[in-house]
């Protein structure tokens, strides 16, 4: 890399970085993620109850004061519930208990009946939230079973039989299924590929055609172009503009994944305060959410694909780039760019849209043809792949598609871009791109 590339690389980062509305930006960003990331913390700060322990007492006419409270623990801990719940036995009556009653208190009082063997009252001082009652009810049924059986003088065996859940168990006949295509694994994908992988590299790739032609177009709006082009050859123009817009994004990135980092720290610093709340609920759906991919299967299959998956996003990388630059270069203004690169925003969509229904489009030879289609693959390809609906092969040959895409691109685009950079008229646009592509490789 010679030094006229490296003073374009630092001068077109600098006026990207070392400005106010870069440095607003982020700071909006920092705020905005570790606000998120402590969003509980905030909220009982001015005065919300998160970490506040909702005191159920339990006023037991019916002997049945054990089994509620195992059966209240367990089922708002199957819930995830955000709120807290202490369960506790009485040592007043119902009467003396509401005299005093709080915001954050729930008395149940439960008794015998003789035509639904069990009855209870709620009393509370504000209405129960939909949660609460469903812990509340779901528990009471479960006891209320439980009590049944006991009044129905069953054997021990008899009873064990009765409440013991069915057993099921699972066969396919089609001797290809491996474990990780499983339909709970695919539900679990489709949520969460969709927000870790394809919605932030939609973002970034929008982002980053963004900028590329607005800098471009600025140049050639300030005539700033003319000077550059007299200094350096084109070709390192164009190589300067890329390499610089994907360092931008890539440095981005790592700005935003150090604003959550920043915000996973204060939160671990103040959890020792209290550990209840979000942040066990959020733990505790993360680790079943990888317990269920590892026992799946999939994290073989993520291992094999990983190298190539890092080739596939880097190269589609620099292809959206090569292509945003092209297209920058023909055009006159930001307002000629924005519509001329139309069509790289719709392909970027339909690769987003097929991406979010691979799931429901299994099967199909369509989808399956789309996942090897440049620009659209680095998309749709990993995601298909997770899913079992292409092989490791296809998504190697889906790369290797992308890699000879950005060749070409590279290779014809650099002729469009001499002359485009260079052209201040926005008339007979296309013939001109046409016939710089017969001109001799520069």
């Amino acid at each position: 890399m010679n030094k006229k590339m490296i003073c374009l690389i630092k001068h077109s980062l600098n006026k990207k970085i070392k400005t106010k509305w870069f440095v607003a930006v982020n700071i909006l960003l920092a705020v905005l993620i570790i606000a998120l990331s402590n969003i509980d913390r905030i909220i009982s700060f001015f005065g919300g109850d998160f970490e506040n322990k909702t005191k159920v007492y339990i006023v037991d006419n019916a002997n049945v004061y054990d089994n509620f409270k195992n059966y209240f623990d367990e089922n708002a801990k199957a819930l995830e519930d955000i709120g807290d719940y202490k369960v506790s036995k009485a040592k007043k009556s119902k009467e003396k208990l509401k005299e005093k009653i709080k915001e954050d208190e729930i008395i149940i009082e439960i008794n015998t009946s003789d035509t639904n063997y069990l009855e209870a009252e709620v009393t509370s001082y504000n209405t129960i939230s939909m949660i609460t009652s469903t812990l509340i009810s779901s528990t009471l049924n479960s006891i209320k079973n439980d009590y049944v059986i006991l009044q129905s003088h069953l054997t021990e065996q008899e009873i064990a039989s009765l409440t013991s859940n069915v057993e099921i168990t699972k066969t396919t006949t089609n001797p290809d299924v491996d474990t990780y295509k499983d339909s709970e694994y695919k539900d679990i994908l489709s949520s969460g590929i969709i927000t870790i992988f394809i919605i932030p590299f939609f973002i970034f790739i929008v982002t980053l055609t963004q900028m590329l032609g607005a800098e471009i177009n600025d140049e050639k709006s300030s005539r700033g172009m003319e000077i550059i082009i007299s200094s350096v050859p084109a070709k390192t123009h164009f190589l300067s503009k890329i390499i610089a817009s994907l360092s931008f994004v890539l440095f981005q990135t790592l700005l935003i994944l150090s604003y959550g980092a920043i915000g996973l720290i204060i939160r671990k610093i103040f959890s020792g305060i209290n550990k209840s709340g979000i942040s066990n609920v959020v733990s505790g759906y993360v680790s079943d959410i990888f317990k269920s991919i590892k026992s799946s299967g999939l994290l073989d299959v993520l291992l094999k694909g990983l190298p190539i998956f890092i080739v596939l996003i880097v190269v589609s990388f620099l292809a959206y780039a090569l292509l945003a630059a092209v297209l920058a270069s023909v055009t006159t203004n930001i307002e000629d760019y924005q519509q001329i690169q139309t069509p790289l925003m719709m392909i970027i969509m339909a690769g987003y849209f097929l991406a979010i229904m691979a799931n429901a489009f299994e099967g199909a030879l369509f989808i399956k043809i789309m996942a090897f289609v440049p620009f659209i693959s680095v998309l749709l390809a990993p995601v298909m792949y997770l899913l079992g609906q292409i092989s490791l092969i296809g998504l190697l040959i889906s790369t290797i598609i992308m890699i000879l895409t950005t060749i070409i691109i590279y290779h014809f685009g650099l002729r469009i871009y001499k002359v485009g950079i260079l052209n201040y008229s926005s008339t007979n646009l296309w013939k001109k791109m046409f016939n710089s592509l017969k001109k001799e490789q520069v």
